[in-house]
């Protein structure tokens, strides 16, 4: 979430020079080039059931990433990043065995309009939208990340999906980012895919492999903190004390949606497939 957070600020002014679908293309275009020389893609370990799971999990990832860049341009980072938070904490809160715990999606939602303060009357529609779009490809993202993680071991899966992602925001990063691109701005944007999506993707591959669904979403109850901090530090996005109420209640509708923890033994159990 640090790291993720940070990429996050730091992508604010390539954006402003390149477009947000131009940021994310050359994000996970870099990033899928660090994932296949690490590990060649598995290819022949697939079998067909997988290959839409691998599909799907490579578009979440293109969608999510650029839906949240756009809202980047257009809302400060900790909005956005709460907004997108709804995405995990609704997966976390549907799996829970409970039903009293679809009240803290609800409640984060609370949350969420204390952020966006709409009595205000300078809403800005569009970012909220992108922001409640990367949340949708957030929350698919970690459903389909633990299914396929468990197939394969080491960053296998990873090195097949995130070039998916890179392919499907190709079509409109590519025009944004092509008559832009010089050693200086590859060298900026080979950082920041190593902040994201490499060394995130690993880390939380690695974690949902070890967690349920519903602990890992209450773990990400910190990421809109981490990124209004990020916002106040790095972009001078000082919240007001009404937006910071709104960011309190919604870490704490993520932490409440679930108390859970480790995976049972059964769930982790990896196929062996080894490495290609």
């Amino acid at each position: 979430m640090f790291s993720v957070q940070l990429a996050s600020a730091l992508a604010v002014p390539m954006i402003g020079d390149i477009g947000a679908p131009g940021t994310a293309w050359l994000r996970l275009t870099i990033g899928a080039l660090v994932f296949v020389l690490v590990q060649r893609p598995p290819l022949r370990a697939l079998r067909r059931v997988d290959v839409p799971v691998v599909i799907a999990l490579g578009i979440a990832t293109g969608v999510m990433t650029v839906a949240f860049m756009e809202a980047l341009d257009r809302i400060p980072l900790g909005m956005a990043v709460a907004v997108e938070f709804l995405g995990p904490l609704t997966v976390a809160a549907a799996r829970s065995p409970h039903r009293r715990a679809l009240v803290w999606p609800a409640l984060a939602l609370v949350g969420v309009v204390l952020m966006t303060e709409p009595w205000r009357g300078n809403v800005e529609v569009a970012g909220l939208a992108f922001a409640a779009l990367a949340g949708a490809g957030w929350g698919g993202y970690i459903l389909l990340t633990q299914r396929i993680g468990d197939r394969f071991s080491g960053i296998g899966s990873l090195s097949m999906t995130v070039p998916i992602a890179a392919l499907t925001v190709a079509v409109v990063g590519v025009p944004q980012a092509a008559s832009h691109l010089t050693p200086a701005l590859l060298a900026e944007a080979a950082v920041l895919a190593l902040l994201m999506p490499v060394l995130p993707f690993v880390l939380e591959l690695l974690a949902l492999r070890r967690m349920t669904h519903t602990a890992f979403g209450t773990l990400m109850a910190l990421e809109p903190a981490i990124g209004l901090v990020w916002g106040a530090v790095l972009l001078d996005q000082t919240p007001s004390v009404g937006q910071l109420v709104g960011i309190t209640v919604v870490v704490f509708a993520g932490a409440a949606a679930q108390r859970g923890g480790r995976r049972a033994p059964s769930e982790t159990a990896l196929a062996e497939v080894q490495p290609v």
